[in-house]
């Protein structure tokens, strides 16, 4: 009954999460099954009563940032760390809500959590390769930290997802109490995310050298979830039209498979038949002429990637790194967006 339970409330946030908004949301800003918040339902946190002092004196500011210094927040693996923020916030976290017309109307990505993740960690992984070419030691500070960052945020949406509200929530929901997240859920979640954040860097880094058909390989299996990958089954194939028509591509890396120990038993197409509830999946019977434009779809995919890799490269180190200053960790990253 808890393996029931577990795997139950697993897909359900995968399936029943939308694409998240630009902005971190806090933990008491959703519900248990419902949409992660978009831009009109996500409240900003609130500034504490010692931010605001600070803020409004200049002189208690110099004084609170020298304070500061003395106690490290100076140092440049704090100032680094804070700056990775900045550039995790304009950079990855905002393209899902941007670009969100090419993700779900032309690679046809369902508005789920599992599709916000994995926009976002592709953004992530195209700002990690702009970083390493940082002279050391900011290279890596920003790298790890960027990281750091990447998978706090994902934790913590997921804490929000499977937080279930108490009775009295629904008077304020801007402020609603939760109840813990299962911490094996979370666990479990973000062993998940975790080995897909790997997965999909490493495939992409070796797409690099290896050219612009081995990168539109690696985006077929990593971000549409390889479509196809058994064949395309027409409605003439014999499939009953009463019956629902369900297959998956099946990753062995990634947590795609609960317990791959068992694959033998059930075999592969048990297995492809599970709904993990990410949403992507083979296209149906119905719609097998949407295969038809993937040759096109696959080179506006790597025509995307190597744009993103131009405007992060042709943006200075200088302004990569920031004014190095504490209190000025924020600054705008200037970069064109994609046409």
């Amino acid at each position: 009954m808890l393996a029931r339970s577990a795997r139950s409330t697993a897909i359900a946030l995968r399936r029943h999460a939308r694409l998240a908004s630009s902005t971190p949301p806090p933990a008491q800003q959703q519900q248990p099954a419902e949409p992660a918040p978009g831009p009109s339902t996500t409240h900003p946190r609130e500034k504490s009563w010692l931010t605001k002092k600070v803020e409004a004196s200049p002189a208690l500011k110099r004084v609170f940032l020298k304070a500061a210094n003395v106690m490290g927040y100076g140092s440049p693996k704090q100032v680094a760390g804070r700056r990775a923020f900045a550039m995790y916030e304009q950079l990855c976290i905002v393209r899902p809500d941007e670009d969100r017309a090419f993700w779900q109307e032309e690679c046809h990505l369902p508005p789920t959590f599992q599709s916000w993740f994995t926009v976002v960690n592709l953004h992530v992984w195209l700002l990690t390769v702009r970083l390493r070419a940082l002279p050391p030691p900011h290279g890596m500070n920003h790298i790890q930290a960027l990281i750091d960052h990447f998978f706090l945020d994902v934790e913590d949406r997921v804490r929000a997802i499977l937080q279930p509200a108490t009775p009295d929530s629904a008077a304020t929901p801007a402020s609603r109490p939760k109840g813990r997240a299962p911490e094996r859920l979370v666990g479990q979640q973000m062993k998940i995310f975790k080995e897909q954040w790997a997965g999909m860097g490493m495939s992409f880094d070796v797409s690099l050298l290896r050219g612009d058909a081995d990168m539109a390989a690696v985006a077929w299996r990593n971000i549409l979830g390889g479509r196809g990958a058994r064949g395309i089954v027409y409605p003439t194939d014999g499939q009953d039209p009463s019956k629902p028509y369900f297959r998956r591509s099946v990753n062995l890396i990634g947590g795609e498979v609960e317990k791959v120990k068992k694959l033998d038993e059930r075999g592969l197409e048990v297995e492809e038949a599970r709904d993990d509830g990410s949403g992507v999946h083979d296209y149906a019977p119905n719609e097998a002429d949407k295969y038809v434009a993937y040759p096109e779809l696959m080179a506006a995919l790597v025509a995307y990637l190597r744009r993103e890799l131009v405007r992060l490269q042709e943006i200075p180190d200088e302004e990569i790194i920031g004014p190095g200053v504490a209190g000025k960790e924020t600054s705008k990253v200037s970069t064109n967006t994609i046409d």
